[in-house]
Parts: structure tokens; sequence; C-alpha cells
């Protein structure tokens, strides 16, 4: 069957989410799912064709070619912190070259790519809010940021080459829903929250629920463009924390360097001295042009991601 969706990275926290939303709205079309990890027998929806593959891989061609997707939503990435930089740029940035080029031989006419608000760089010079026209500037030392810049760059690169092939790309900041777990999460589940004394630390957040109502919507109504994806408002580490009913301090930037490099040696977080700026200086996103040029207005703002978040982890204790 022509003319489908072909998810990759769909077995991930968003992808699986989306897959089901997407067999449930998309029956007249075939819903494809690729993912590098086997989806299990009894997970498997009955109406949604289960593939599994590397986005490296060459074979990944020949597997859009007999597929020929009308479709592609690019999910495939590495979110963890802390593990091979060389293994995480290949997925990352060689992936999505392979995903590029399957694409353009396949005759795919849209391309959807979740990058991240990371592409723009943890600064102190950022502006507040940032907005879709300001420079990307992921930080060389900083694989994950410099990663997803090196793909947008890439992919507007293959825009000018090869306008044909619709690309939208969503740039989301902090996605957070009941099951969310990753290094983001481990710092507000501390027994104690450590902020930066000389920064409020402002988050952008988004539910995974909006990501998946945006990127269920790019598929049904294409449209072309760039676009953060975050909901309204921040909230600053010491609100986050007073929500989440845990202590606060503030700690000038050397100590947190030091804190984490204890902390990366007891192997009780990924993340060490040189990530210090990743909580020091997080990239606040507008979604004014998510608003007016997309169409999309998310249903959660930040305090009610967080809200949401928070009683969910609550309940998944019971």
């Amino acid at each position: 069957m022509n003319g489908g969706v072909l998810v990759t990275g769909a077995a991930g926290f968003i992808g699986k989410s989306l897959i089901a939303e997407l067999a449930r709205v998309n029956r007249n079309s075939e819903v494809i799912a690729l993912d590098m990890r086997e989806v299990a027998a009894h997970e498997r929806l009955p109406n949604v064709t289960y593939l599994t593959g590397d986005v490296r891989d060459p074979a990944l061609r020949d597997m859009f070619e007999v597929r020929r997707p009308q479709t592609v939503v690019h999910l495939a990435s590495v979110v963890a912190v802390g593990g091979d930089p060389q293994r995480d740029w290949e997925i990352d940035v060689l992936g999505t070259k392979n995903v590029l080029q399957s694409a353009l031989d396949a005759g795919v006419e849209h391309l959807i790519v979740t990058s991240s608000g990371s592409a723009y760089g943890y600064h102190a010079d950022n502006p507040v809010p940032l907005h879709e026209t300001d420079p990307l500037r992921g930080n060389a030392d900083f694989p994950y940021a410099r990663n997803k810049r090196e793909v947008e760059e890439m992919l507007i690169e293959w825009q000018e080459l090869y306008p044909d092939l619709q690309q939208t790309v969503f740039r989301p900041c902090t996605v957070l829903g009941p099951t969310t777990n990753n290094q983001i999460t481990a710092i507000f589940e501390r027994p104690i929250v450590m902020g930066v004394s000389g920064t409020a630390t402002p988050f952008s957040l988004i539910a995974d629920s909006d990501v998946v109502d945006a990127l269920v919507q790019a598929v049904r109504q294409p449209k072309a463009g760039t676009y953060n994806l975050a909901g309204d408002g921040t909230l600053s580490l010491r609100e986050i924390a007073e929500l989440n009913h845990r202590p606060y301090i503030s700690i000038p930037p050397w100590l947190l360097k030091s804190a984490l490099w204890l902390l990366h040696l007891l192997r009780i977080t990924k993340l060490g001295p040189g990530h210090a700026k990743f909580i020091q200086y997080r990239p606040v996103l507008s979604n004014d042009k998510l608003k007016a040029g997309f169409g999309f207005t998310p249903r959660y703002d930040a305090r009610r991601v967080f809200e949401r978040y928070r009683d969910g982890r609550a309940e998944l204790r019971k």
C-alpha cells in the first residue's frame, strides 16, 4: 500500500504514542513503524506494519523503495547524555542523512523531523525567548546540542538542493509526560534540587501528548517550516522544586561544577562538570510561530505540564 506514513524511532517514548494515534486517525493509509528495537508481538497494533532496522544502514534505502511512503516522520535519535559520542553522532547526523537520501530516492513528499531547542545552544547571551530566526549555536562541547545543530544545518542544505521534498522541523523544549525518566527528570527528583546563583534557570516545557498532537497535525495537514515546540510560560527550577515538594538550594557555578564532578564520579548522574551550562542557560523558546504559522496551540502551559508529570509519577508509584 502506497501513500502511507513511516515513522523512524517508532518504539521510543514519543514514537509509541504517535504510532497508536496515527493508527487511530489514519485508517485509510498504511502506518509503518520502524525501529532498531523489535516490538514484542503482544505490543503490536493490528493495523500497523512493524519493521526492524537501523537508520544508519544502507539497506534503509531499499526498505523505503519497497514501502514508498508519502510521509516520513523521523524521530530516531539519541536523547540520553553520557553515551558513546561517536555512536551518538552517527545515529543523529549520519542516520538523518541516510533518511534524507532514502526519502529522496523513494519519492517521499513530506519529511517531518524532531530536532531540539538545544540546537540553539546553552549560552548566557541567548535571547529570551528564542525565535526560529535566531542563530543555531549548539555547543561544540555538548554532543547532543552539537548534533542537533549539525542535523539542522544539513536539513537547510538539503532543502535548498531538493525543494520538492517538503520539510517540517520541530524544535521541542523539555518534553514531560507521566512516564518520563531521563537526565532532566533526575534533576527534578533529587532529594535536594540544586540551582545556580545568578540565574533563575527557567524551563520551557511541553507535554508529550502535545508533541504527538503536533506531529499528527503535521502528517494530516502538511505545512513546511521550522517551529519551536513549547507550551506557554516557563517554570524556574525553584518553582519546579516547590511544585515537586523538594527543598531547593542555590549554589555558585563553581560549586555546581564540583557537585556534578562528584555525582558523576559516584555514578549518580551522567552529567559531568562540563554540563553546568546545561542547567545554567536553559533555552527559553517562543511558541508564537507554532501558533500563528503552523496553527497549533499546545493544550498545557508550563505549570500544567509539570503538574501532569508529577501527578502521573505519583500514580505510577502506587
